[in-house]
């Protein structure tokens, strides 16, 4: 005997009104899944303008110095002879001259004095800019803002002056204290002496900027925190030390790492300071050497190749403070 199932005409109203509410539903749940992809996807959207102009601006020419780093490229090929693929020969000609790492020591070690002396100084000055009163914190950040803004070949030639061995105003006034030993002292002549007036230049010119970044850190930090370390006891140092120094480590770190970056392309100043007199082999910096190779010897080639090495070794040498940036944020 066989039975047939038959449904009931109130079921199958209600299956016929269920079935439009699952339709619906299910739509709903598909068009909140849809803007919520879209915001995923939107921050990528909206930075990839940025992404294509910097690949544009930079990746473009770093792409062309990887090519000509590759290449024979010299005199000839600027007036129309089609450069010689050589592979790495560059690298190796130019990595084996024992004068590129003696160029490439001094530059390290310049950039990294100038960089941590300019960084203290700045720091120093940030917080006499937070110690003294309103008008006298006025004058420093005026005058910061002046040697800031000055010209920098107009700041070499008066540095230049200030230490030229015949009418140097260094060299007069270090004899008027008994100092005869620097009468006609030629700073520029020598190489320790020629790399102590660029540092007085670069960190000179470089202060400012850190020392206002610094003192606009400096005064983010809360004075009640300043004045319950007081009532605890601490002295002027301790609060440098153990509160303000700490808590503006963050931008520390960034105008360290900018400084680093900046020092290690160290070019015009050098240059400026070696016109007027200075030996030139014992003298020169990562920036210098690549403009001699390509435009003083006309090996681009040569010239190319120093040049990623120098973006690899600011690479690594950024490195460090990068990761202690990403560390904090994390």
């Amino acid at each position: 005997m066989t039975t047939h199932a038959t449904s009931s005409p109130a079921a199958m109203l209600d299956g016929a009104a269920r079935a439009p509410r699952d339709e619906t539903a299910r739509s709903a749940r598909g068009g909140a899944a849809r803007p919520r992809r879209r915001r995923r996807y939107a921050p990528y959207l909206l930075l990839t303008p940025a992404v294509l102009v910097l690949l544009a601006g930079l990746g473009y020419p770093v792409y062309w110095q990887v090519v000509t780093s590759l290449q024979e490229y010299g005199l000839a090929q600027q007036f129309g002879q089609p450069p010689t693929f050589v592979g790495l020969d560059n690298y190796a000609r130019i990595f084996a001259d024992d004068a590129l790492w003696a160029v490439v020591v001094r530059s390290i070690v310049f950039c990294l004095v100038n960089a941590f002396v300019t960084v203290l100084v700045g720091l120093l000055f940030a917080l006499l800019m937070r110690a003294v009163p309103t008008a006298l914190r006025l004058v420093l950040q005026v005058a910061m803002l002046l040697a800031w803004a000055m010209p920098m070949v107009a700041a070499v030639v008066v540095f230049r002056w200030l230490f030229d061995y015949r009418t140097g105003v260094i060299n007069w006034l270090l004899t008027q204290v008994g100092l005869t030993g620097f009468q006609g002292y030629a700073w520029l002549s020598q190489p320790l002496s020629f790399f102590f007036v660029a540092s007085v230049v670069i960190v000179w010119m470089s202060v400012p900027f850190v020392a206002l970044s610094v003192y606009a850190g400096l005064v983010q930090v809360s004075e009640e925190v300043i004045e319950a370390a007081r009532i605890d006891g601490a002295s002027p140092r301790q609060i440098v030390t153990s509160i303000l120094v700490p808590l503006v480590r963050p931008v520390l770190s960034i105008v360290l790492l900018l400084q680093v970056i900046w020092d290690l392309r160290v070019f015009a100043q050098i240059r400026l300071l070696q016109d007027a007199g200075a030996p030139v082999s014992e003298t020169n910096l990562l920036g210098n050497l690549i403009y001699e190779l390509g435009v003083g010897r006309q090996d681009f080639g040569g010239a190319a190749a120093v040049s990623l090495f120098v973006l690899a070794l600011t690479a690594l040498l950024s490195w460090p403070y990068v990761r202690s940036l990403m560390k904090e944020d994390s």
